[in-house]
């Protein structure tokens, strides 16, 4: 699984609970994107989630 490269958030596991109180296993996946970013002049293709696209909307 993808990790974001600017924050590094990953995936995440838990418990998925039916109304009935029955536990199976299940897993968040963060919103992942390829973006292609221009760090000091060189073009690069990064994975980066979402909420890092918002928040650096102006410098990624």
């Amino acid at each position: 699984m993808a990790k974001c490269e600017i924050c590094g958030k990953g995936q995440l596991f838990g418990n998925q609970i039916s109304h009935s109180h029955r536990r199976t296993n299940r897993a968040w996946k963060p919103n992942i994107k390829r973006v292609r970013l221009t760090i000091n002049g060189v073009t690069k293709r990064m994975a980066v989630c979402t909420s890092c696209i918002r928040s650096h909307k102006n410098t990624v």
